[in-house]
């Protein structure tokens, strides 16, 4: 008997927050491979960035779920006036060519798209070719790559029931919700791993007290914990991840580092323990760090990426958390050092923190949503 193939395409890139939940779908859609069907995973994303890096240590080769990886040229969408919007339209045509003949080659049953301005030339293609694909939606408000996606997509995915108000009541009809996807690390409780990385005793009676600013910082989070950093020291161990720039630019903080303050350029592979580790967290509010927290019940102060550059996605994101009781969001000229205080000061009372972490549970459901989607796929797939 022959073993039936299904070959399955990803699209999506650009950012981490792109990459790595279609990576734990894809983990996820591997289990399926058996005697009788063999699941070859393809994924599509941009020729240059961080893109090709994450997915080769993701490939079959080094132990992963991906068969293999295609670079295509990638434009940037961009709802304002840019004179880069007329050459990225060379490069967003030049995308859906190789994306075409990318997807003629391998015949995929279906795609999938995680969003992001990658993945619009796959999906437009893979409208052409006649493949079938599925497009999911991670921020609160759709942004305008899944606005375009979803209007030959099968299924829009969506990781909040409120996101459905946001297209045409035909669109809605399509809408299926299914949460943000995370790594399944983080549904593993290595919480005392991320205290001994860090180097604190399980004795200690002071809260940790993260501060997330991504890999390459965010000065508005960086400036205010150095300009509340004594009052916090008092009252928490500081876990206080830089960014590159930061650090090279004030070594003399880098270098500061005791018992109470502990600063990191950037923290690699213990970041999943060393988030379960903490007691509050600080963050912007891109969807992959909000859901990764919330998945590990963890109260945050977000401080969202707002004005000129950013479509306001942030600022959606940490104001639905916001007003599900599941953190506190200081917005633009609310992230002052006196609101900071103010909210970690609540934030210190045990029965405070634990109503933030049940309202993350209520938020993050219980079924993983790597599952739904992957159960999803294989459903349209017919497997």
């Amino acid at each position: 008997m022959s073993r039936k193939k299904i070959v399955i395409a990803f699209a999506g890139g650009g950012t981490g927050g792109h990459i790595y939940p279609g990576i734990a779908i894809a983990d996820e859609l591997k289990k399926n491979s058996n005697e009788s069907t063999k699941i070859e995973i393809h994924w599509i994303g941009n020729s240059k960035g961080m893109d090709s890096a994450i997915i080769e240590k993701n490939l079959l080769s080094s132990g992963g779920s991906i068969f293999c990886f295609h670079g295509i040229p990638c434009g940037k969408l961009r709802r304002y006036f840019s004179l880069k919007n007329f050459t990225d339209f060379f490069k967003i045509f030049a995308g859906f060519i190789k994306s075409f003949f990318i997807l003629k080659k391998i015949k995929p049953d279906f795609l999938f798209s995680k969003g992001g301005f990658v993945s619009v030339p796959p999906c437009a293609a893979a409208a052409i070719l006649k493949i079938p694909y599925f497009t999911h939606e991670c921020d609160f408000t759709p942004g305008l790559a899944t606005r375009i996606n979803s209007k030959k997509a099968s299924k829009i995915l969506i990781s909040y029931e409120e996101t459905k108000n946001y297209f045409s009541s035909f669109q809605k009809e399509k809408c299926i919700v299914t949460g943000n996807p995370v790594r399944p690390a983080f549904y593993n409780d290595s919480s005392e791993a991320g205290k001994k990385f860090l180097g604190i005793d399980n004795g200690c009676k002071k809260n940790i007290l993260l501060i997330l600013g991504g890999s390459l910082g965010a000065n508005q989070i960086n400036n205010l914990v150095i300009e509340c950093l004594d009052e916090l020291k008092k009252d928490f161990i500081v876990v206080h991840q830089t960014g590159k720039k930061f650090a090279q630019e004030n070594p003399d903080i880098m270098s500061s580092g005791d018992d109470s303050y502990k600063p990191y350029e950037f923290i690699f592979n213990e970041m999943v323990s060393v988030i379960q580790s903490a007691d509050i967290i600080i963050s912007r509010a891109g969807a992959n760090s909000l859901w990764e927290c919330a998945v590990c019940s963890k109260p945050m102060i977000l401080i969202p990426l707002c004005g000129a550059g950013t479509r306001g996605d942030q600022v959606d994101n940490a104001e639905y958390f916001a007003s599900k009781g599941a953190a506190i969001a200081l917005t633009g000229k609310d992230a002052t050092k006196e609101n900071l205080l103010n909210a970690l000061s609540e934030m210190k009372i045990s029965e405070t923190r634990n109503k933030f972490a049940e309202n993350c549970k209520s938020i993050c459901k219980e079924k993983k949503p790597s599952e739904i989607i992957a159960n999803l796929i294989l459903e349209q797939i017919k497997i």
